[in-house]
């Protein structure tokens, strides 16, 4: 889908155009502009939920030329400890927070009839608002190496996610927030610790802010999670379980921020028997 002829946000008049028009974009900085302007306009009350104009959401996002993407067993590691190493965490940051700023702006626009209170589009713009501060720090920090967005290969399986739920509200909450978000939890403060003693302490300090923004963001999923639950008269530990097997290709892989993940409303009845450990005999 090419990118839309609006070019000022302003011409924006509702939500889900918003957000469908942000998602399309394959200009980086229009995506990010458009996707906090909105936000901004939704929490000021000058947008609609939805028009019957608005344009049909797009298969994928709109994504530039770079970077080639390919399977994620192909994407070298490298140690944190050489400037190529920590140049290459922070492009594979920066392609997670890419995927992030869509990830949220989808649940917007695709689940924009849902039958939820209008608090539940106010959480997920302010999480696609800070996805993509997220995305802009980290490419500004990267730039500040010598490098940018787009240099090295990145892997294609985020997506997914968005694919296999997007027929599934409940399914969406289970396997984007309380999964992938939940995930950064778990390795953030480790990956902070070691940037910290590489001496690259404004690296260090971009991922403070990111993790302590992606807590609110695994709050906002279980909230929800846990609303649609209650609605359906669903034990949530056993509904997030069943939702997970059926639409997570992968284990869930321990150490886990069990902390974080409480703050957040993520408990270890919810997903201590999907670890990689015990995976194999649940799903027999």
């Amino acid at each position: 889908m090419a990118d839309s002829p609006v070019t000022d946000p302003s011409e924006v008049h509702s939500l889900r155009q918003g957000a469908t028009l942000a998602i399309a974009s394959a200009d980086l900085d229009r995506k990010t502009r458009l996707a906090q302007e909105t936000a901004r306009r939704w929490h000021d009350r000058r947008l609609s939920l939805r028009s019957p104009l608005d344009p049909p959401l797009p298969d994928r996002p709109g994504r530039p030329a770079k970077p080639d993407l390919v399977p994620p067993k192909a994407v070298e590691k490298r140690s944190l400890h050489t400037l190529p190493g920590r140049i290459a965490l922070l492009h594979a940051l920066a392609h997670i927070e890419l995927n992030a700023v869509d990830l949220a702006l989808d649940i917007v626009a695709r689940f924009a009839t849902e039958p939820v209170p209008q608090s539940f589009f106010d959480g997920w713009m302010k999480v696609a608002f800070e996805e993509a501060k997220h995305f802009l720090l980290v490419r500004d920090r990267l730039r500040a190496l010598g490098a940018d967005y787009g240099d090295l290969p990145a892997h294609d399986g985020l997506w997914q996610a968005a694919h296999s739920t997007r027929n599934d509200l409940t399914a969406r909450l289970a396997v984007v927030p309380l999964i992938l978000e939940a995930r950064g939890l778990d390795v953030t403060p480790a990956l902070q610790e070691k940037m910290r003693e590489t001496g690259d302490l404004e690296s260090a300090d971009v991922l403070k802010v990111i993790y302590e923004d992606e807590k609110g963001h695994v709050a906002v999923g279980a909230k929800w999670f846990r609303f649609l639950c209650a609605r359906e008269k669903r034990d949530p530990a056993k509904a997030f379980q069943d939702l997970v097997r059926a639409n997570f290709r992968g284990q869930l892989k321990a150490p886990f921020n069990d902390i974080a993940r409480a703050e957040a409303g993520l408990t270890p009845s919810f997903y201590r028997t999907l670890s990689a450990k015990n995976y194999s005999a649940n799903t027999k």
